[in-house]
Parts: C-alpha cells; sequence; structure tokens
C-alpha cells in the first residue's frame, strides 16, 4: 500500500509501499556508486578498445558517454538493471508494476548522463532521473 499522506516516513521507499530493507527495498548510495563506477570503467574500456587512441587520454570522452548511454538504455530495457546494477544487486523497476519499456531508461539515462537530476534526491533516495521516467532503483 502507497503512503500518500505527509506523515514523515521511517526509512526510503515507505511511502511507495517498499519494504526497509532486502529484496525491493530502495537501493542506497553505496550499491548506487559501485554500480556507477562499474558502468562507467565498461564504457571507457569499450570506448579505448574502439577508438584505439595513441595515449589513454586521448579518447574522446563524448564517445565514452555514448557507449555509457547505449548500454544503460540495452540493458535496462532487457535486463532490468545495467551491467553495474546487477553486479551491486540492483535492478530498476517502473513504480506501476509493468515492463521497464524503452522510453523510461532513454529517458533515465539522459537525465543520469546529466549528473545534476541524478544528485538530487528526494526523501525516498529517488533521484530526478528516477522520478522523471517513473522508476525505482531496488535491491534484487
Amino acid at each position: 500500500m502507497t503512503r500518500t499522506d505527509d506523515a514523515p516516513s521511517t526509512y526510503p521507499g515507505e511511502r511507495l509501499g517498499l519494504p526497509p530493507s532486502g529484496p525491493r527495498s530502495i537501493g542506497r548510495l553505496g550499491r548506487r556508486v559501485v554500480a556507477l563506477v562499474i558502468d562507467w570503467a565498461i564504457a571507457e574500456v569499450l570506448c579505448l578498445l574502439l577508438t584505439r587512441p595513441v595515449h589513454w587520454y586521448d579518447r574522446n570522452t563524448f564517445v565514452t558517454y555514448g557507449i555509457f548511454a547505449l548500454l544503460q538504455v540495452v540493458f535496462i530495457a532487457t535486463a532490468s538493471g545495467s551491467i553495474g546494477h546487477l553486479i551491486a544487486g540492483l535492478r530498476v523497476v517502473p513504480v506501476r508494476p509493468a515492463w521497464v519499456g524503452v522510453v523510461r531508461p532513454v529517458v533515465r539515462t539522459l537525465l543520469v548522463c546529466l549528473v545534476v537530476p541524478a544528485v538530487i534526491w528526494d526523501r525516498d533516495q529517488r533521484g530526478v532521473h528516477d522520478k522523471a521516467a517513473g522508476t525505482l532503483l531496488v535491491r534484487r
């Protein structure tokens, strides 16, 4: 049952009807950071392999962003989470039970790439990117 009142919640996700811990609880900051680092490292390695720069610092950052975004959209749409999310024990689910689809991952990824929407959270620890996409990042 989802809480709609303005009563203070005792844990993130309570207003959304999620458990305080365990599967389907809100993914916490530590896991999110680990997932992001893994995803970015994969994008960096793929960028280096695809562009073969003379020096690692000669790579094109926009190519890395593109690879990162493509991996996010493809894996969230097909596996309910990026490679980093899956390794960190997280998954992306829509607020209302359904398939996450293609539009939600695109919106979410574009806002993550802008960075600022991903670091502004509400009291349920949902970033602007998740709210705009209608998704939740929860534990598997």
